[in-house]
């Protein structure tokens, strides 16, 4: 039996629309067909563990815990991988190369792998709540430094990397000339080289498009591991290489992330995979949309960020209330996962209500039973309205995974169920089988699919109470790094909405709710 209830796996695909997912590769939406009939394996890139994960980074996660889910709905056996990036050299557009978990590490007086192991901790507590499911596969970088090195190997023995004081750099001038750089991301190679920036440290690279594979270890760096090349670390991009190659194959189906992604860091993966194994590393690359305030890319380099332990406190100055992470799931899942989303308290309380009408027709939905009388009476324009409205879901879904447009085919539904409950609408005006669909499809598509969850929306007490102790450590954090102006910050932003922090004489933190 597979997980959607068909007793014979995918064969049940044949009776309904195909899956059609939009490829970032060819810009078009495509019929899905996986590498090996009946298993996916999806590859998605994962946080870096150098801060606490912010609002951008839960669409990516959401959306593709959707495709996780309905992928597995299907009947198909998905191995999902995610990583988790605690190590590398990270060259992003427009910005100077660094190792963000060295730096970051430095800063909080931290070693890299405690705080690695902070905010590993508080990312899995963050999907936690927004009722994400664990992947099959959820290896880390630095677990994989022997790969990597080994994957180094093969680009420089083909002739494509070369080593400059203890670095190594992939050519990707030699790459272009036989390959097409910048196939994923439509960038023309010649442009990029007239328009990258020089930027400090990268003089003994043989070109300015060319990418770190390895970097040399500086005697101050604290992350370095022996290699051919001597003592240094990875770079960014070879991590998803190396690790997607060995849970899922030199070539895999599904490989997601953020737009923001798709150049450098995709672009880069594609051009090292395709020299080791010779063929391209995903069929299938599916890329979200950002988060935006104000019509900007929320992330840390334009300091515009809302973390999410501050998105369910209510304690940044853009937030006008806490919002659960179910509001937050709604929100996301309201919106295509390819079209941009932009923050707004308006935008954020119109979730919440929309969540809160669509529970309470779910749940009073499933506490209803048929009561028809043997097809006589049935409103026939009526009951094809809401077949309609069911069947269109699974269409829904298929067409690129298009969540918004199920949760719109939920709300038209909604008044028909508070009409049934209500007796405006009499039981015998829907045939018994158009009843049993109507209850399945708001439990499948609801809850298996969209992964709306009750606990979470109820906010229980022992929820409220992981948060405010994250809160409450991250207070004390900062008060021994001497940061009293964040310090007194998460103390008046809790008391502001009625939280008040007591200093115990043992030095424990208690709070009460005013």
């Amino acid at each position: 039996m597979s997980e959607s209830g068909s007793p014979d796996g995918i064969c049940h695909l044949q009776h309904m629309s195909e899956l059609r997912i939009y490829n970032s590769l060819h810009r078009q939406k495509e019929v899905f067909t996986p590498l090996h009939p009946g298993h996916v394996g999806m590859y998605v890139c994962g946080p870096t563990v150098s801060g606490e994960s912010h609002l951008g980074h839960a669409r990516p996660y959401i959306t593709f815990d959707v495709v996780f889910r309905y992928l597995k709905h299907l009947g198909y056996k998905v191995r999902y991988v995610r990583n988790i990036t605690d190590a590398g050299h990270f060259e992003e557009e427009g910005r100077a190369a660094e190792d963000k978990i060295s730096k970051f590490a430095i800063l909080e007086k931290l070693e890299p792998m405690e705080l690695v192991q902070k905010y590993t901790n508080l990312y899995h507590w963050a999907m936690l709540q927004f009722g994400c499911q664990e992947p099959s596969i959820e290896p880390t970088a630095t677990g994989h430094i022997i790969e990597q090195i080994e994957m180094i190997k093969t680009i420089m023995e083909k002739g494509y990397a070369y080593e400059v004081d203890g670095s190594v750099y992939f050519d990707v001038k030699k790459y272009a000339a036989s390959h097409d750089y910048g196939i994923l991301s439509g960038r023309v190679l010649e442009d990029m080289l007239e328009t990258t920036r020089e930027l400090e440290g990268q003089d003994d690279k043989r070109n300015k498009a060319d990418f770190a594979l390895w970097k040399k270890a500086p005697p101050e760096h604290l992350m370095r591991w022996p290699s051919p090349w001597g003592e240094g670390f990875p770079g960014w991009h070879i991590e998803c290489s190396a690790m997607s190659a060995k849970y899922l194959g030199g070539q895999f189906d599904i490989h997601g992330g953020g737009m923001d992604l798709q150049f450098p860091h995709h672009e880069c993966e594609i051009a090292q995979s395709e020299v080791a194994h010779g063929e391209m590393m995903a069929r299938y690359w599916m890329h979200n949309n950002m988060i935006t305030i104000n019509g900007r890319k929320m992330g840390k380099a334009y300091n515009n960020t809302i973390k999410l332990t501050e998105m369910f406190s209510g304690s940044n100055p853009q937030l006008d209330k806490p919002y659960s992470p179910m509001t937050i799931r709604f929100f996301v899942l309201q919106t295509h996962y390819r079209g941009t989303l932009d923050f707004s308290n308006e935008a954020l309380q119109a979730a919440e209500k929309g969540l809160q009408r669509l529970w309470a027709a779910y749940e009073t939905l499933q506490k209803l039973t048929y009561t028809g009388s043997n097809g006589q009476g049935i409103n026939e324009e009526l009951d094809k309205q809401v077949r309609t409205w069911c069947e269109e879901c699974t269409e829904f879904m298929n067409d690129d995974f298009n969540t918004a447009k199920i949760l719109a085919n939920l709300f038209e539904l909604t008044p028909v169920i508070n009409s049934l409950k209500g007796g405006q609408i009499k039981m015998h005006e829907l045939s018994e089988t158009t009843f049993t669909l109507l209850q399945e499809t708001w439990k499948t598509f609801l809850v298996d699919i969209l992964g709306i969850q009750q606990e979470v929306i109820t906010g229980e007490d022992n929820k409220l109470d992981g948060v405010l102790q994250m809160l409450i450590e991250m207070r004390k954090e900062a008060k021994s790094r001497k940061d009293y102006a964040t310090s007194d910050k998460i103390r008046n932003e809790l008391l502001s909405i009625g939280v008040q922090l007591k200093d115990e004489k043992d030095g424990s933190v208690s709070y009460s709710l005013q």
